[in-house]
């Protein structure tokens, strides 16, 4: 019966919780909507205003320059984002992987030393070799970056 309650409970409080968000999209979706039309207006009557001073044409190309001007601008930027996104995310990767690589080697290491013979004698070695490896590749510019 309890578990029944509590659930009924945290039913109706979810849903009340989606009504109210689906509530605010609505309105939030509306006042973008209003500002598009505001700013199209805004920009409706600064080219009335140029065509009235230079001239129908002359304010159509200028207003055409000035919109394909910004278009370039906001793709330059965005293209050198994502590279600095990209370059980002490979370092992490990279740091990531060394720490994954070096933890690995860390959790590995007493066992391997506590045997005596044959394994340990080839895996200390072996795992001297990982572990320079890994301080090269972390340590080191990586030449994609210049």
């Amino acid at each position: 019966m309890m578990a029944r309650l509590l659930a009924s409970l945290a039913a109706g409080e979810f849903s009340g919780v989606f009504k109210r968000m689906k509530v605010t999209t609505g309105f939030y979706a509306l006042a973008a909507l209003l500002g598009l039309f505001g700013l199209g207006f805004l920009v409706l009557a600064g080219f009335i205003a140029a065509s009235r001073q230079w001239g129908v044409i002359e304010a159509a190309l200028g207003f055409g320059v000035a919109f394909v001007t910004m278009a370039i601008i906001v793709l330059v930027g965005l293209k050198v984002w994502s590279r600095v996104q990209a370059r980002r995310a490979r370092r992490r990767r990279i740091g990531d992987a060394g720490v994954l690589a070096g933890t690995a080697a860390l959790t590995l290491l007493p066992s391997v030393l506590s045997r005596t013979g044959g394994l340990g004698a080839v895996a200390l070695p072996a795992l001297a070799v990982l572990g320079y490896a890994i301080y090269r590749e972390n340590s080191g510019q990586d030449p994609d970056d210049r």
